[in-house]
C-alpha cells in the first residue's frame, strides 16, 4: 500500500512539473483543504520543493531543478517510542514563505566570507493522537535543507527509534558512494572511521557491500543535475546518520548507527526533551560547479560559540609519522622536524602517538620552548580511549571525563602546546557525538586547537567550534603507505574527494608526498602531489613530506610550499568529473591558485576557462619531461581566457597568478 501510494505520488508530482505547475504561488498561508501540495522555491526560482500528504496520510516531498525532477516523491517522518509521525498525519497549517539570510566568516573552509540566502516554509502536522511535528524547509539557490521540530515542553526524554526520511532518485541516476564500515571491525576494532574507497558511478539502488550502509556526503547524478546529500552536526541530542544499505527503486533512507557505536552506558539513537530540533538534512542541487562551490554544510551549521578568536590560527604543519612511523616519535627526530617546519615557514609541528612514553612531559616542555624560538608551535596526539576499540597507543584515557580533560588541557596550556590530535573514536551514536562536542568545548576554554582522527564526519562543526581545525574521516595518505592496492587506487580516489568528503568540511588527508614512500610504488606524479596542496582543504594542513625529501625538490617548489595559503578567500570550480579529473581555483593573499589532477592513466589536454582571472600572467609548475621531476615556466592566459594545459597520466599541475599589489604572504 505504501509503495503504490508513493509511486502514485511520484507520477503526480512529475505530471505537475510537465504541466508547468512550478509557477504556482508560494507566498501566503494556505489551507490544507484548498491545496493538495505546497511549493517552496529558491530565491532565483531555479530549485523548487513540493510538499504534500499522500492518500494514506504520509508526508512526502519532491525536488526539481528548472522544472526537471531531481528527487521523486520521497518520505518524511519519524517514529518515537510514544508517537508515530510516519502515517495518519493531518496538515494543520502552512506558514508564509519567509526570507532567511545570514553572513558569517570561517577560516577552515573553501571561502572565508559567506552569505546564505534562502526561502523558508514550515508545515505544521499532527498525528492521529494529536501529537505535533513541524517540517521546516529552507531552499537556497544551491540546494534544499529540511529538519523536524517537535514543539512542547517536557522534562522527560523523547526517543526516536526510526527516521523514515528518504531521497528517491530516478532509476537512471548514478551514485558516488562510500560504504560505511561495520562497527567493531578493522584494526583493533577501530571502525567505523569513514575510511573506505568510494564506489564510482554505480546505478542507484545498488546495495552497500557493508551492512552499515553509506556515509555522508553522498553524491548522485541524475541527467544533467547533480545532488550531494549530507546533514548538519547534532549538538548532543541526535546521533550521526547515514544512508541505509538497501535502496530499492533508488529510494535511499536515513539509517541510524549500529548498536555498538556508543559510549559505555550511553545511547545510540536520538533522545531529547522538548522542544527539539533535529539536524538539517541537506541536499546541494545543480551542476558539478554548484556542488563544488556550495557552502550549505556550514551555512546550516549553528553559529560559532563565544570565544576569544585570537588563538584560532590555521596553518601548515610538519609531521614525521606518515612516512617514518612509530620510531620517529623521539626527541632528536622531533627537534629536526621543528627545524624543518621553521625552514619551510610552517606554523606547526605535530608529534604523534607514544610521545608521553618516548619523550615525556618534561622533555616535551623543552621541545615546546625550543619550537617557539623557531617560530613554530607544537600539536600533540591523544588516544580517545574508551572500550570501543583495543588500540594500544598512549596517552589514553585523558579525554574521557571532563575532570581529566581539564587537568590535561591545563597542563598543555602551561607547557605552551597549541593543539591536540585525538584519535580512534567509537562511532556515530548520540553519546559519542556528544563526546566530540565535549572535547571541543573544553579545548576552547584552554585555547587549544583540535584535530580528530579515526572519526566521524565534521558536518559543519568547524563553524560552531572555530577551534576545530580539521578531521580525518577519509581514506587518506596513511593508507597508501600500508598497502599497494591503496596506492593504485589513489589517483582516481583523489578526484572524487573534491566533490564529496571535502566539499563542505575540512579534511586531514595529509597530502603532498613529493619524493618516495617506503616499500610502496606511488602511482601519482610529483605534479599531482603538489596540486593536492590546493585541491584539498584543511584548517591545519599536515604535509607528509619529510626533510630529506623536500631537500631534493627544486628551490621554486620549496618556495611554493612555503607560500601556499592556509586560509582561502574564494573558490571556483573550473573543470572535472569525479573519478576522472578535477581542476579548482582558490584565491588568497592576492593570488589565484589553479590546481588540477588527472585521475586516469592516460595523458590529457585540459581546456580551461580562466577568464575570471584579474591577472593573466603567472607561473606553471607541472611534471617534467622525465619520469620524475618538475618543470616551471612563465605563462600568459590569452585575452579570451581560454587556456590549455597538458597533464601526464596520473599527473597534475599548479598555476599561480599574482596580482601587482601582492605582498609576501605570512604563515
Amino acid at each position: 500500500m505504501i509503495q503504490s501510494a508513493t509511486r502514485f505520488a511520484g507520477f503526480l508530482v512529475l505530471g505537475l512539473f510537465l504541466l508547468g505547475a512550478c509557477s504556482r504561488k508560494n507566498g501566503t498561508t494556505s489551507s490544507a483543504s484548498t491545496e493538495s501540495d505546497y511549493l517552496v522555491e529558491s530565491p532565483d526560482k531555479s530549485i523548487s520543493v513540493r510538499f504534500h500528504l499522500t492518500p494514506d496520510q504520509q508526508a512526502a516531498y519532491s525536488v526539481a531543478k528548472a522544472g526537471v525532477p531531481v528527487l521523486q516523491a520521497s518520505r518524511l517522518g519519524v517514529r518515537m517510542e510514544d508517537a508515530d509521525f510516519t502515517q495518519g498525519l493531518a496538515l494543520e497549517a502552512v506558514s508564509n514563505v519567509e526570507e532567511v539570510q545570514n553572513t558569517y566568516e570561517i577560516l577552515t573552509a573553501k571561502r572565508k566570507r559567506n552569505t546564505y540566502k534562502a526561502h523558508k516554509r514550515t508545515f505544521h502536522l499532527k498525528n492521529a493522537q494529536g501529537q505535533k511535528m513541524d517540517v521546516i524547509f529552507q531552499v537556497s539557490d544551491d540546494g534544499v535543507a529540511f529538519r523536524y521540530y517537535f514543539p512542547g515542553q517536557t522534562s522527560e526524554k523523547k526517543r526516536i527509534s526510526q527516521e523514515v526520511t528518504s531521497f528517491r532518485f530516478p532509476e537512471h541516476a548514478k551514485g558516488w558512494l562510500q560504504p560505511m564500515s561495520d562497527a567493531k571491525t578493522g584494526w583493533s576494532q577501530t571502525n567505523p572511521s569513514y575510511e573506505e574507497h568510494y564506489l564510482k558511478g554505480i546505478p542507484v539502488g545498488t546495495p552497500s557491500p557493508l551492512k552499515a550502509g553509506w556515509v555522508f556526503p553522498a553524491l548522485f547524478q541524475t541527467g544533467e543535475n547533480w545532488a550531494l546529500i549530507t546533514e548538519s552536526a547534532p549538538e548532543g541530542d541526535y546521533c550521526g546518520s547515514r544512508l541505509a544499505q538497501h535502496a530499492p527503486g533508488g529510494e535511499y533512507r536515513i539509517a541510524f548507527p549500529q548498536e555498538a557505536e556508543k559510549m559505555s552506558g550511553g545511547v545510540v539513537n536520538p533522545e531529547s526533551s522538548l522542544p527539539w530540533y533535529t539536524p538539517w538534512r541537506i541536499i546541494a542541487v545543480g551542476s558539478l560547479k554548484t556542488i563544488a562551490e556550495s557552502t550549505l554544510g556550514t551555512d546550516l551549521a549553528k553559529p560559532a560559540i563565544k570565544l576569544d578568536p585570537s588563538f584560532i590560527k590555521p596553518g601548515k604543519s610538519a609531521w614525521s609519522w606518515a612516512l617514518l612511523k612509530d620510531d620517529s616519535t623521539v626527541y632528536d627526530v622531533q627537534k629536526r622536524f621543528i627545524d624543518y617546519a621553521s625552514r619551510m615557514k610552517w606554523s606547526y609541528c605535530l608529534i604523534d602517538a607514544e610521545w608521553d612514553r618516548k619523550i615525556g612531559y618534561e622533555k616535551m616542555k623543552e621541545l615546546a620552548d625550543y619550537a617557539r624560538t623557531q617560530n613554530v608551535d607544537l600539536l600533540l596526539w591523544y588516544n580517545s580511549a574508551g572500550d570501543w576499540n583495543s588500540t594500544p597507543y598512549t596517552p589514553k584515557d585523558k579525554m574521557l571525563t571532563r575532570q581529566s580533560r581539564q587537568q590535561e588541557f591545563g597542563r598543555l596550556r602551561d607547557m605552551g602546546i597549541k593543539g591536540v590530535k585525538v584519535d580512534f573514536f567509537g562511532g556515530d551514536g548520540q553519546s559519542v557525538m556528544q563526546y566530540y562536542t565535549d572535547i571541543l568545548k573544553d579545548a576552547a576554554d584552554y585555547q587549544l586547537l583540535v584535530n580528530f582522527h579515526g572519526c566521524t564526519l565534521p558536518r559543519g562543526w568547524q563553524r560552531t567550534y572555530p577551534n576545530l581545525m580539521t578531521m580525518e574521516s577519509i581514506k587518506g595518505f596513511e593508507f597508501i603507505t600500508f598497502d599497494q592496492q591503496n596506492a593504485d587506487e589513489a589517483p582516481a580516489h583523489a578526484t572524487v574527494i573534491p566533490f564529496t568528503r571535502n566539499v563542505f568540511d575540512p579534511m586531514d588527508f595529509t597530502p603532498v608526498n613529493l619524493d618516495r614512500i617506503p616499500n610502496i610504488t606511488r602511482k601519482t606524479t610529483q605534479g599531482f602531489e603538489l596540486a593536492l596542496s590546493v585541491l584539498f582543504t584543511s584548517g591545519i594542513q599536515h604535509y607528509v613530506e619529510i626533510p630529506s625529501g623536500m631537500a631534493k625538490m627544486p628551490a621554486y617548489v620549496q618556495e611554493y610550499m612555503r607560500q601556499v595559503p592556509s586560509v582561502w578567500e574564494d573558490t571556483r570550480f573550473i573543470d572535472g568529473y569525479p573519478g576522472k579529473e578535477v581542476v579548482m581555483a582558490r584565491q588568497a593573499d592576492g593570488r589565484w591558485y589553479v590546481a588540477g589532477i588527472n585521475g586516469e592513466n592516460t595523458a590529457k589536454e585540459l581546456r580551461l576557462d580562466l577568464s575570471f582571472l584579474p591577472q593573466k600572467k603567472g607561473s606553471l609548475i607541472t611534471d617534467g619531461q622525465e619520469a620524475t621531476g618538475f618543470q616551471q615556466q612563465r605563462v600568459e592566459v590569452p585575452a579570451s581566457g581560454n587556456y590549455t594545459v597538458t597533464v601526464k597520466p596520473n599527473g597534475g599541475f599548479v598555476l599561480v597568478f599574482p596580482s601587482p599589489e601582492t605582498a609576501s604572504p605570512g604563515r
